[in-house]
């Protein structure tokens, strides 16, 4: 029987990479192409984007129930799974032009998204070595960004110069992630687990910093999601091809900076890293609120990117304090609070911005300072039973 890969290959942390991988290719064509197929080939208003963009994120909501489905298969088999779930609902997108077929391939691609992120994220924390995690996970963003950055050029060259329609665009795409998951089940064998991961949904009392470090995660990123780019085009007049540069130059730039900034947190410890983040992103969000050239907005925009990146220092946190045996319940608790302002905010931040543009940015500056605050009481060597460093004034209170 022949082989599809190397032995010495065949290790947790080669499988991690092609898993980074995977889902960008799929991920970057249903983007780059959603709004101009939504609109052309099936009337889309705004009234539907944001239904549409709403129904995206309920999977993300409800990432908690993959400990149910981990009763019945082991996570790297969902992973796959979850991978061709992604790749099938991106290739047939094209084949739906209407309202309810765009909603149901965006509901099928999303669900295999968001389960396959939790699964990833709960499968790095276990393989990736605590000491080195953070350089790990930096590596594994740089190939992430440098597959997005493959996904933008395929749109790219397929519709500019090649001249496929987009159904032809989104099954390529999508077929390219599916025949990568279909490699990565027969190429690699069912790791061992580590430490068996209970089958029932954890909460857990001394995890609660890390909850709440996640909750104001997802709120900014919503800030940042939605109306960051939505600054250029409607303030600077950016058109399609400017937001694709910028997506580019992001990719680019996170391709070499992640591993660095993974390296920085391995030396700087937790604390540290999140606190430089958080400050820069207080500062960043201020400046969205006035800036005026549209040279400092991309500036703004790449560095938001950037500090983004830091993040990582989250994960590295809660893999230090958790349980082993808790690490994959907890990662689909945490994307499930990870998106309760992905559900909520968007409309009401829609509304906001009808009021001011400028207090939607200063409101995500509120929330970077509250996440600087929960940073600080990160312990300088965080560990099971030395979750939270309290300060002084408050030690006899909570004890």
């Amino acid at each position: 029987m022949m082989t599809l890969i190397p032995k010495h290959w065949q290790r947790p942390e080669i499988l991690l990479y092609l898993f980074a991988a995977a889902v960008p290719i799929s991920f970057s064509v249903w983007q780059a192409l959603l709004n101009n197929f939504a609109i052309e080939q099936a009337a889309f208003t705004g009234v539907e984007m944001g239904i549409l963009q709403s129904l995206r994120e309920i999977p993300g909501f409800l990432s908690f129930l993959v400990v149910f489905v981990l009763l019945i298969m082991k996570e790297q088999t969902l992973a796959f799974i979850s991978m061709l779930i992604l790749g099938i609902g991106t290739a047939i997108t094209g084949l739906f032009p209407s309202v309810l077929g765009l909603y149901f391939t965006t509901v099928l691609m999303s669900i295999g998204f968001h389960y396959f992120e939790t699964v990833k994220q709960s499968l790095s924390l276990q393989w990736l070595d605590k000491s080195t995690a953070a350089h790990g996970m930096g590596k594994i963003i740089a190939v992430g960004s440098f597959v997005s950055l493959l996904g933008y050029g395929l749109v790219y060259v397929t519709i500019k110069w090649l001249e496929l329609p987009m159904p032809t665009v989104y099954l390529l795409g999508g077929g390219i992630t599916v025949a990568l998951a279909l490699y990565c089940w027969f190429a690699f064998p069912l790791f061992p687990e580590y430490e068996e991961q209970k089958k029932s949904i954890v909460l857990r009392k001394r995890y609660w910093l890390y909850y709440a470090l996640e909750f104001m995660s997802g709120a900014r990123r919503q800030i940042f999601v939605v109306f960051a780019g939505f600054l250029m085009v409607e303030k600077f007049g950016f058109d399609a091809s400017a937001i694709a540069a910028m997506f580019i130059l992001n990719g680019i730039l996170n391709m070499f900076a992640a591993p660095k900034i993974g390296k920085l947190i391995v030396l700087w410890g937790e604390r540290k890293a999140l606190t430089i983040e958080y400050i820069g992103l207080i500062i960043i969000f201020l400046a969205y609120a006035v800036v005026e050239n549209p040279w400092i907005a991309v500036s703004l925009y790449v560095l938001d990117h950037l500090f983004f990146a830091m993040a990582i220092a989250m994960k590295t946190y809660f893999q230090k304090i958790a349980d082993p045996s808790e690490i994959a319940p907890t990662a689909g608790v945490s994307f499930t609070i990870n998106h309760i302002a992905a559900v909520v905010l968007p409309v009401l931040y829609g509304v906001l911005w009808l009021v001011s543009p400028a207090l939607v940015f200063v409101s995500g500056a509120i929330l970077a300072g509250g996440s600087l605050i929960l940073s600080r009481l990160i312990p300088l060597h965080p560990e099971d039973g030395n979750e939270v460093d309290w300060p002084v004034f408050l030690r006899h209170k909570v004890a």
